[in-house]
C-alpha cells in the first residue's frame, strides 16, 4: 500500500476512533487488520486492487463500515484515496456536512444511511458521473435538493428520504432515466409531483409517502410500466380522481393512502394486476361497491380499505386476507351494549396492569397485527398495517430498565393506531397521553439518531401535528405527557394516532416508525356521584354562588360583615382548575420567606424558590402590597393560568389567598431566563450550541401559535423578549408573564389604554398609534430570534464603538447578503448555515414594518421546520423605528411606568420590569382565523408570489 494511502486510512481511523482497525503496510494483501464480520450485522470491510504497477501496488477501492456506532465529523480525508469506487457510512452516529472534496471520487456506490449528516447536499456531487448508488436516507440533511444530481445519468438508485429538504424537485431529475429505485419518502418537500417521473421508465420502485406535496399525481405515471412497488401518501389535496394505473401490471405493492381519492376502486386492479400482494387505499374518499374483480388477486396477503366509503361484502377467501374494514362498524360510537356508566379510563398500552399516581393501570398485551381488534367492556383497541421492510415486528415493544413502569412498555402500529374508551357517561373528562421513546437509540451525547414523527386526533380534532417524542421529551427513555380537555356527547372517546409517511423508518434497524404510546388516562370533570351533567352542576353553583354573594352583600351593606372577610371569602372560594395551598405548606417550603430562598424581585412582588415535602421544587410569586395589581387581578390570573396549558408555557400549580397574602405557585424553571444564557456571559453561564439555540426559538413559536390560535380564549402577551422566556433543566423554553390577561371584545383592536411593552421589542403600529393585534407579538418574537442567533441584545447591540439597534443591523447585513455575520461568534462553525439563514429571514419576517405582511406564528412555526418557505416580501424599509418613533414611544412608555435599569440576570418567574415598563397581556375572542386584512397575504405567500413593497414615512 502507498504511503499516502497508509497515512489517510491512519487520520480516518484517528477521527473516528475505529478501534476495529489496526492500519499497516501489509493489510491489504493480507486482509488482516481491516475487516472484520460481526454477527449482529456490523461490519467492518477494506477491500484494495493490487493489479497496480505489476502487482506490486494496492489501491483502496472499497470501504465498508456499517453500524459500528462510530462518531465524529465525516472525514474529507477519504478524497485522498482517489480509487475509493464504493463507501458505505451505514448506521453509525456521524455528524458534520458531506464533503464537497469527496466529488473527486470515482464512486459508483455512496452511502450515509442512518447517521447524524446535517448541512445540504452539495451541488458538487452532481460531478460524479460514475455513481450508481446514493443513499442519503434517515440523517438530518435540509435545504433544497440540488439540480446538480440531474447529472448523475448513470444513477439507478437514488435514496434520499428521511431527510428535511425544502423546495420542489428539481426538473433536472427528468434526465435521470436510468433509475430503477427512487425515494423521497418523508421530506418536507413544496410542489406538485412533477410530470418528469414519465421518464423514469426503468423504475421498479416508487416512494413518495409524507412529502406535503401537492396533488393529483400527473397522467404520465401510467408509463412506468416496470414499477412493482408504488407508494404515494398524505398528499396536500382537497380531492383527486383515482390516478391511470392500468398498464401497471407488474404491482405488487399499491399503497396510495391518506390522499382525498375519489370515486370506487377501480376493476382493472384485480383483473390486471394478478401479482398484487399488499393494496392499501385506506383513508381516503372512495364509495361504492367493493368490486368483484379483486378475487383473482391470490397472491394478496394485506389489503387496507379502512376510513372510506365503501358498500357490500367481500368474498369468502378474501375475508381471510389480513384485511381492515374495522371502521365501517366505527363511523359513529362503539355500540355500548348496556347503560352508559363508565366515567373514568386507565390504560397500560403494550404492558401488564400496574399501579400509577395512585391508579391501577390495565393491562394491554392482545397479539395485535397487521388489521386487529380488541375489545373489552371498557375499551377498544384497532391497530392497522404492516411495518415497511420488516412485517414480522411485534406491535408492543419494551424498555431495557431495572424498573417496570408505564413508561417501560409502548403499543406501537405501523401507520394507525386507535383507541376507544366505551360506555361513558356524557361529560367533560381530562385526557392525558403519557408517551415516552424506548425503540429509539442515541449516542453518549444523547443525540437520538431517527425520528419518529406522527399526528394524534382526539374526537377526529388533530391535537398534535408532526409529534416527535424524543425532540419534545428531551432524549429517549424519557416520559412526557400532553393533556386535553374532552367533552363526550355520546358514549365514545376516540384516541386516533396516525402516521403520515414522515421522519426515519430505518433507524436502528428496518420498520421502527409510525405511532406509539406508553399509556392512557381518562378521567372526568364533574361528580360522577351526583347523576347530574357537568352543566347542570356548573349551573347550580353559579346559582347558588349568586344567591350567597347577594345574601353577603346585604349583610355588609347592613354591616354584619367586614368587607375584607368577604373578599378574601370570595378569593377562597375561586380555586377553578388550580390546586390550592395553605400559607402553612408556602411557609414550610420557602423556609418562611427566608432570602435567601429568594430568587427575584418582580414589578408586583418578591420571587421565592421552595421546595414541598415530596422534594418537588416550586417558584412563589408574592404579590407586594405595593403592587397594582388589586385582587380582581389576581383572581383573573389565576383563572387565565389554569386554563392555559401547553409544553412551551411556564405551568400554574396552584395558589394561596390567606389574610393579605395572595400568592401563585409555579414550576419551577432551573436555568432561569433566556435572556440570562444569552447575554449574561459574565456569570459562567454554559454558551447554548445551535441545536439548543434552535429548540428554543421553536419552542417559543409554539407557545405563542397555541396562545394566539390554539387555545379557547385568544391571548396577546404584549412583553415578548428574551427574559419573559424561560428554560426548564433540560433548556425546553416556556413563555412567563403571559397571565397578567385583559379581556378584550372580539376585534377590539385599539387600546386606548396604556402602552405595555419594552422599547426594542414593540411593534411600530402598537408604539405608535396603539393599534394591537396579535401581530405585535410576531414582531416582538422576530426580535426574540435574531437575538437567539446572534447572542446579542436588540436594545443593547455595540458594533465599532457605534450604539445600534440589533434589528437595524440585522437589516443592513440582508440588504448586503451577509446576514450570516450575525450569528454569535462564540458559535464558531458549529451551526448549520441552513437553519441560521432560516431562522435570521424568519426573524426579518415577523419584524415586517407593516403588520399586515407579518405571517401568523403557526406559519412561522412551519417555516421554522423547514416545512414552509420563508418568502419574506422584498420592503425598503426606512429603518425598522425611527428616531422620532423610538423618542414617542419612550415618552408613551415613560408616562406608564416607572422606568427601571435593565437587569437581564434577573429571575423571570417574577414580572420583569427592569428593562423596560410594566406589562400586560392581552385576551381576546378572536376566532381562530386571520385578520381579514391578512388573507391577501397569506394566499399569496402560498403561492409563492414575493412583494416589493414600498412604505413611505
Amino acid at each position: 500500500m502507498e504511503s499516502k494511502q497508509l497515512q489517510t486510512l491512519r487520520q480516518i481511523s484517528s477521527k473516528l476512533d475505529i478501534k476495529q482497525w489496526n492500519v499497516n503496510p501489509n493489510s491489504c494483501r493480507t486482509g488482516q487488520g481491516l475487516n472484520i464480520n460481526y454477527n449482529n450485522g456490523s461490519l467492518s470491510n477494506v477491500t484494495c486492487d493490487c493489479t497496480f504497477n505489476s502487482s506490486t501496488i494496492c489501491h483502496v477501492t472499497t470501504i465498508e463500515l456499517r453500524s459500528l456506532d462510530l462518531h465524529g465529523e465525516l472525514p474529507f480525508e477519504f478524497a485522498n484515496l482517489t480509487y475509493l469506487r464504493q463507501l458505505d457510512l451505514t448506521r453509525n452516529y456521524l455528524t458534520g456536512t458531506i464533503p464537497r472534496a469527496w466529488a473527486s471520487l470515482p464512486l459508483v456506490f455512496l452511502s450515509l444511511l442512518g447517521n447524524l449528516v446535517t448541512g445540504t447536499i452539495p451541488r458538487e456531487i452532481g460531478n460524479i458521473r460514475t455513481l450508481e448508488y446514493l443513499n442519503f436516507q434517515d440523517n438530518k440533511i435540509g435545504g433544497p435538493i440540488p439540480g446538480d444530481l440531474g447529472n448523475l445519468l448513470n444513477l439507478r438508485r437514488a435514496l434520499l428520504g428521511g431527510n428535511d429538504y425544502t423546495g420542489v424537485l428539481p426538473v433536472t431529475f427528468g434526465n435521470l432515466k436510468n433509475l430503477t429505485d427512487f425515494r423521497i419518502d418523508g421530506a418536507s418537500l413544496s410542489g406538485k409531483i412533477p410530470e418528469f417521473i414519465g421518464n423514469w421508465t426503468n423504475l421498479d420502485r416508487l416512494d413518495m409517502q409524507g412529502t406535503s406535496m401537492e396533488g393529483p399525481i400527473p397522467a404520465t405515471i401510467s408509463l412506468l410500466t416496470n414499477l412493482t412497488q408504488l407508494r404515494i401518501t398524505d398528499l396536500n389535496v382537497s380531492n383527486m380522481p383515482f390516478p391511470n394505473l392500468e398498464d401497471l401490471t407488474k404491482l405488487t405493492d399499491l399503497v396510495l393512502r391518506n390522499s382525498s381519492i375519489t370515486g370506487p376502486i377501480p376493476s382493472y386492479i384485480g383483473q390486471r394486476m394478478l401479482t398484487m400482494e399488499k393494496l392499501d387505499l385506506s383513508f381516503n374518499r372512495l364509495n361504492g361497491p367493493i368490486p368483484d374483480t379483486l378475487d383473482p388477486l391470490r397472491n394478496l396477503l394485506f389489503m387496507y380499505l379502512t376510513n372510506n366509503s365503501l358498500t357490500g361484502q367481500l368474498s369468502q377467501w378474501l375475508s381471510d386476507t389480513t384485511v381492515n374494514l374495522i371502521d365501517w362498524c366505527l363511523k359513529k360510537d362503539l355500540p355500548c351494549p348496556r347503560k352508559s356508566t363508565k366515567y373514568d379510563l386507565f390504560i397500560n398500552c403494550g404492558g401488564r396492569s400496574l399501579p400509577f399516581e395512585r391508579k391501577r393501570y390495565e393491562q394491554d398485551t392482545a397479539d395485535m397485527g397487521p388489521s386487529s381488534f380488541y375489545s373489552n367492556d371498557k375499551w377498544a383497541c384497532s391497530a392497522t398495517g404492516d411495518f415497511l421492510g420488516n412485517d414480522k415486528l411485534p406491535y408492543m415493544a419494551s424498555a431495557k430498565t431495572p424498573d417496570e413502569d408505564i413508561y417501560s412498555t409502548a403499543r406501537l402500529a405501523p401507520f394507525s393506531l386507535k383507541y376507544y374508551g366505551r360506555c361513558l357517561l356524557k361529560g367533560s373528562y381530562t385526557v392525558k397521553l403519557h408517551f415516552a421513546e424506548i425503540m429509539l437509540t442515541a449516542d453518549r451525547k444523547n443525540n437520538t439518531r431517527g425520528k419518529r414523527i406522527f399526528d394524534v386526533y382526539i374526537q377526529g380534532d388533530r391535537v398534535l401535528k408532526d409529534f416527535n417524542i424524543a425532540e419534545e421529551a428531551g432524549g429517549i427513555n424519557k416520559g412526557i405527557i400532553k393533556e386535553y380537555k374532552v367533552n363526550v356527547t355520546g358514549s365514545t372517546i376516540e384516541i386516533h394516532l396516525y402516521w403520515s409517511g414522515k421522519g426515519s423508518t430505518a433507524l436502528p434497524f428496518r420498520g421502527v416508525y409510525g405511532p406509539l404510546i406508553s399509556a392512557i388516562s381518562v378521567t372526568p370533570n364533574f361528580d360522577p356521584r351526583t347523576g347530574l351533567s357537568a352543566g347542570a352542576i356548573a349551573g347550580i353553583v353559579v346559582a347558588s354562588f349568586v344567591a350567597v354573594l347577594l345574601m353577603l352583600a346585604v349583610l355588609r351593606k347592613k354591616g354584619y360583615l367586614g368587607g375584607k372577610d368577604l373578599e378574601d371569602k370570595e378569593l377562597r372560594g375561586l380555586e377553578l382548575q388550580t390546586g390550592y395551598f395553605t400559607l402553612r405548606q408556602i411557609k414550610a417550603a420557602t423556609g418562611n420567606f427566608d432570602p435567601s430562598n429568594k430568587i427575584g424581585e418582580g414589578g408586583f412582588g418578591p420571587v421565592y424558590k421552595g421546595v414541598l415535602p415530596d422534594g418537588s421544587m416550586i417558584a412563589v410569586k408574592q404579590l407586594s402590597s405595593k403592587s397594582e395589581q388589586g385582587n380582581r387581578e389576581f383572581v383573573n390570573e389565576i383563572g387565565m393560568l389554569s386554563g392555559l396549558q401547553h409544553p412551551h408555557l411556564v405551568r400554574l400549580f396552584g395558589c394561596c389567598i390567606e389574610g393579605n397574602q395572595l400568592l401563585l405557585i409555579y414550576e419551577y424553571m432551573e436555568n432561569n431566563s433566556l435572556a440570562r444564557a444569552l447575554f449574561d456571559r459574565e456569570e459562567q453561564i454554559p454558551i447554548l450550541d445551535w441545536p439548543t439555540r434552535l429548540k428554543i426559538c421553536l419552542g417559543i413559536a409554539r407557545g405563542l401559535a397555541f396562545l394566539h390560535e390554539e387555545s379557547v380564549l385568544k391571548v396577546i402577551h404584549r412583553d415578548m423578549k428574551a427574559t419573559n422566556v424561560l428554560l426548564d433543566k433540560d433548556l425546553h423554553a416556556k413563555i412567563s408573564d403571559f397571565g397578567l390577561a385583559k379581556l378584550n371584545e372580539k376585534k377590539k383592536t385599539h387600546i386606548s389604554t396604556r402602552i405595555a411593552g419594552t422599547i426594542g421589542y414593540i411593534a411600530p403600529e402598537y408604539a405608535m398609534r396603539g393599534y394591537l393585534t396579535e401581530k405585535a407579538d410576531v414582531y416582538s418574537f422576530g426580535v426574540v430570534a435574531l437575538e437567539i442567533v446572534s447572542g446579542k441584545c436588540n436594545t443593547n447591540y455595540s458594533r465599532r464603538e457605534e450604539e445600534v439597534f440589533l434589528l437595524d443591523w440585522a437589516c443592513v447585513l440582508q440588504e448586503q447578503g451577509n446576514l450570516l455575520e450575525l450569528v454569535d461568534p462564540s458559535l464558531g462553525t458549529n451551526y448549520s448555515q441552513t437553519e441560521a439563514l432560516r431562522m435570521l429571514n424568519v426573524g426579518l419576517l415577523c419584524t415586517n414594518s407593516s403588520s399586515i405582511l407579518r405571517p401568523a406564528m403557526s406559519a412561522v412555526v412551519s417555516m421554522l421546520e423547514g416545512n414552509l418557505p420563508v418568502q419574506a416580501p422584498l420592503v425598503r424599509r426606512q429603518g425598522t423605528m425611527t428616531d422620532d418613533m423610538r423618542i414617542a414611544a419612550s415618552e408613551k412608555l415613560s408616562q406608564d411606568g416607572q422606568r427601571q435599569s435593565s437587569n437581564h440576570s434577573h429571575d423571570s418567574h417574577t414580572h420583569d420590569l427592569k428593562d423596560g415598563p410594566s406589562v400586560d397581556s392581552s385576551i381576546s375572542s378572536l376566532t381562530n382565523e386571520e385578520d381579514p386584512k391578512d388573507i391577501p397575504f397569506l394566499r399569496k405567500q402560498a403561492s409563492g408570489d414575493v412583494y416589493d413593497v414600498h412604505l413611505a414615512d
